[in-house]
């Protein structure tokens, strides 16, 4: 039976898996200059985002996290063409289905360059902070901030309007930053997050998290204080 995609401009960020493939659910934010859809795979609540420039239909798939059938079904019912994959970190669970989509898809990877080796195909591109991504007409910054793996970079996409999206894979969530497992990791996790994230971008910029929904600057901002006292 083949896979069913169910494609709703009415954007939340509040997506959910279908493990029995009996109809996944995506959902489309449209920008001045762009289109973000987000979709969500496999057991551990993988999300996967396809930017679309508006002006050339030219793509980017982030994160080819699980289900590869579920991903190619629904880069089929999206117009445009992706033309490279980036994946965030170098974990298993968000490269699951990297290696049969790029089979079908034949486009360029990327990925942080700390992480490379944790791929099973090798990367096309290696990227480093202060990178940039073009997708047709638009232009992609990277961040690099270590500590939930050496080579997690978050994507920077920003609007004609100003307005700024940011794809952080698991460096940030609502409510706290990834998870980090060697001392001193979690400072530099939070002290890059602090820096490069909250300290450069304004309280409207939206997150698009690795896993579950997104969430806004603004709306963590209060909680930096609290988050370095707890320790994770």
């Amino acid at each position: 039976m083949s896979t069913q995609v169910t494609l709703t401009d009415d954007y939340t960020g509040d997506v959910t898996p279908d493990p029995d493939h009996h109809g996944a659910r995506a959902q489309r934010r449209v920008l001045d200059n762009a289109t973000i859809v987000k979709i969500s795979v496999g057991p551990m609540d993988n999300n996967v985002y396809v930017i679309t420039d508006t002006a050339t239909g030219d793509a980017l798939l982030i994160d080819a996290a699980n289900d590869p059938q579920t991903i190619l079904a629904l880069l089929d019912i999206l117009p445009g063409n992706v033309r490279q994959i980036v994946t965030t970190h170098g974990h298993f669970d968000h490269w699951q289905a990297l290696e049969e989509v790029h089979r079908v898809l034949r486009v360029p990877t990327a990925v942080g360059e700390a992480d490379a080796d944790e791929l099973p195909l090798d990367p096309d591109r290696v990227l480093t902070d202060g990178d940039t991504v073009d997708v047709g007409d638009l232009t992609l910054d990277v961040i690099g901030i270590p500590g939930h793996t050496p080579g997690s970079i978050t994507l920077v996409l920003t609007e004609e309007s100003g307005r700024t999206h940011l794809f952080t894979g698991d460096t940030l969530f609502p409510g706290g930053v990834g998870k980090t497992w060697q001392p001193g990791d979690f400072e530099t996790l939070l002290d890059g997050v602090t820096g490069k994230l909250f300290d450069r971008y304004g309280d409207e910029t939206i997150v698009y998290p690795g896993h579950g929904k997104d969430t806004r600057i603004g709306v963590e901002r209060p909680h930096l204080d609290e988050w370095r006292k707890r320790g994770w």
